[in-house]
C-alpha cells in the first residue's frame, strides 16, 4: 500500500450511463474475450437473465450465468468460483444489487479476471469501487476486501433504475449525500482513503459536486422515479449516487457518518434500516458533532423530509430511544477505523451528545429513561 504522504486516484476504466445502456454490454464484453461469466441474484436473473444471455450470445459470445443468493461470505464466493473451475472465463460481470456486484468482485479476484458491474438499482456507490463487503452467516460485516483494480466498466441503464422501487434511489441519495462532508473531514484531519493515501483536491471537488447535484436535482429525481420515468434530473442524481459518490469516497476518504454504522448495525430496530438511510441520519450527527449551526441541520432535515429520508432514530424504526441506548451506540462506534477523520478528535460522550442534539432538533427523541 502506498505511503500516506502520497496521493493516488483510482477509478473505473469506463463508465457508461443512460436508458438502454444494457444493449451495449456485448460490444464491451467482447473486448475481453468470448467466455464471460454473469453473476446475479435470483430476482435479477429472473428479470434480466434471459435478456442478457441473448444479448451476449447474439454477439457470438458464450456466456455462463450463475445465480447467487445468501450472504457474501468468503466460503460462498469460493463456492461460486468453483462452479466454473476449469473453464476459461474471460470476464466476470456482476448484474443486480450490491450483493450480486460484491460476489462478482470476489469471484473475479479468485479467478484473476477483469470484471464489469451492471447495477440494476442505484442504492449505493459500490458499482464504481474496488471494495468488497464481506459478511458472516449472520449478516455481520467482518471485513472489506479490495480488488487490485476498480471495475473495467460500470454500465448503468437508467431505464432499469427508473423501474426499480424509489426506496432504492433514496438509499443511494442517503449514502452519497455524506461523501462531501466525509471527504472534507478526512482532509481536515489525518485520515487516509481506501487506497491508503491522503485525499486529493480532485476528490474533494467531485464529492462537493455530488452533494450539490443531489440538492439541486434530488426532489425532481425522486418524483421521476416514482413515475418510472427517465428524466435529466434522474440522470443527474444517478450519476451523483453511483459515480461521483464512489469516486468521492475512494479518493477522498470516509469519516464520522460511515463510522456510525458500526453502532447502528448493533442497535435495536435501527439495525434493520437500509444502509443509505442509516448514512443520511448519520450525516446529521456528523454535522452536530462538528458544531454546525442548528439552521444548517434543520435545512438538511427539511430536504430529507421532502424526499423521504430519515431525520431521527424513530424514522429509522427505533421508537423511543433511551439515553442508555444512545450511549451504547456511541460506544460501539468508537471501534470504527474512520472515526479519526475529523478536524478534531471525538469521543463517545461527544458523539452521544451529537446524537441527542439531532434527535431534539428532529423532534423524534421519544421518551428516554
Amino acid at each position: 500500500m502506498p505511503a500516506p504522504s502520497l496521493r493516488l486516484f483510482g477509478a473505473p476504466a469506463r463508465y457508461l450511463q443512460g436508458p438502454g445502456a444494457l444493449d451495449a454490454l456485448p460490444e464491451h464484453a467482447a473486448r475481453y474475450g468470448s467466455t464471460p461469466l454473469v453473476i446475479g441474484d435470483a430476482y435479477v436473473m429472473k428479470m434480466l437473465g434471459a435478456r442478457v444471455e441473448a444479448l451476449l450470445k447474439g454477439a457470438g459470445l458464450a456466456p455462463v450465468l450463475l445465480t447467487f443468493d445468501g450472504e457474501i461470505t468468503r466460503d460462498a464466493i469460493a463456492a461460486l468460483a468453483d462452479k466454473v473451475k476449469g473453464r476459461d472465463t474471460s470476464l466476470v460481470i456482476g448484474l443486480g444489487g450490491g450483493k450480486s456486484l460484491d460476489s462478482a468482485k470476489g469471484v473475479a479476484v479468485l479467478l484473476d479476471r477483469p470484471m464489469f458491474t451492471v447495477p440494476t438499482i442505484a442504492s449505493n456507490d459500490s458499482p464504481t469501487s474496488a471494495s468488497i463487503a464481506i459478511y458472516d452467516d449472520r449478516h455481520v460485516m467482518i471485513a472489506v476486501d479490495r480488488m487490485e483494480r476498480n471495475p473495467e466498466l460500470v454500465l448503468v441503464d437508467t431505464a432499469l433504475i427508473a423501474e426499480a422501487p424509489v426506496g432504492f434511489l433514496l438509499a443511494g441519495i442517503g449514502d452519497a449525500i455524506s461523501k462531501k462532508y466525509e471527504a472534507d473531514g478526512c482532509a481536515a484531519g489525518t485520515g487516509v482513503t481506501p487506497f491508503g493515501t491522503r485525499p486529493l483536491i480532485t476528490s474533494i471537488a467531485i464529492a462537493d459536486c455530488c452533494y450539490r447535484t443531489i440538492r439541486a436535482h434530488g426532489v425532481a429525481a425522486v418524483e421521476a422515479c416514482k413515475r418510472n420515468e427517465v428524466t435529466p434530473d434522474l440522470e443527474a442524481v444517478v450519476e451523483a449516487t453511483v459515480l461521483m459518490s464512489g469516486l468521492g469516497f475512494e479518493n477522498g476518504g470516509l469519516s464520522l457518518a460511515h463510522s456510525l454504522t458500526r453502532g447502528i448495525v448493533k442497535t435495536r430496530d435501527a439495525m434493520n434500516a437500509i444502509h443509505g438511510y442509516q448514512i443520511a441520519w448519520a450525516l446529521l450527527v456528523q454535522w452536530a458533532a462538528e458544531d454546525r449551526p442548528d439552521a444548517e441541520l434543520v435545512d438538511l432535515m427539511e430536504f430529507y423530509r421532502v424526499i423521504g429520508l430519515p431525520c431521527s432514530l424513530p424514522d429509522l424504526g427505533m421508537a423511543g430511544p433511551t439515553d442508555a441506548e444512545i450511549d451504547q451506540m456511541a460506544q460501539w462506534t468508537m471501534v470504527a477505523p474512520h472515526l479519526g477523520n475529523l478536524a478534531r478528535p471525538i469521543d463517545a460522550a461527544r458523539l452521544a451528545a451529537a446524537i441527542r442534539r439531532v434527535e431534539g432538533l428532529a423532534g423524534g427523541s421519544g421518551d428516554r429513561v
